[in-house]
């Protein structure tokens, strides 16, 4: 099984171009930053992935994505190996990516919020905010407890 799961920053804009003939496809390349949770002294603190998407992802990829937008992708490993110009083998990796999804709102991207994880859907609809008491909790309307299934 080849399945990858990765959620980080976008390094730049991604770069979408579309392929020539009668049925041309959308393809969009771009590259996440994933931070490392745990570090060690003189390690980087991310690693940055080399990501495809095709065809309707990558039409998504070039209206909604930029450079800095938190995303979940899944998709697979795959080599990207080739000849340079001066004949020498240059091994590399990419994800192919299937999903992306937005994993914060457009508020907590604009630094307005506090971010609460997967906010929508991945295409383009973002899920809107709850209202806040503060500290990243929800307000509790009175009277509820008794409507509730537990104590």
């Amino acid at each position: 099984m080849n399945k990858v799961i990765l959620m980080g920053r976008l390094t730049r804009d991604p770069e979408v171009r579309y392929s020539q003939g009668a049925n041309s496809t959308a393809v969009a390349r771009y590259s996440i930053a994933v931070d490392r949770r745990f570090k060690r002294d003189g390690e980087p603190d991310a690693d940055f992935f080399n990501c495809t998407v095709f065809g309707k992802g990558a039409e998504f990829a070039e209206k909604y994505l930029k450079q800095g937008t938190k995303i979940v992708i899944t998709g697979r490993v795959e080599n990207d190996n080739y000849t340079n110009k001066d004949g020498q083998k240059v091994y590399g990796t990419r994800i192919l990516v299937e999903e992306q999804e937005f994993a914060e709102s457009k508020n907590a991207a604009a630094g307005n919020g506090s971010g609460n994880g997967f906010a929508g859907n991945g295409f383009g609809s973002a899920a809107p905010a709850a209202p806040s008491a503060g500290e990243g909790f929800m307000d509790i309307p009175d009277g509820v407890n008794e409507e509730l299934p537990f104590n």
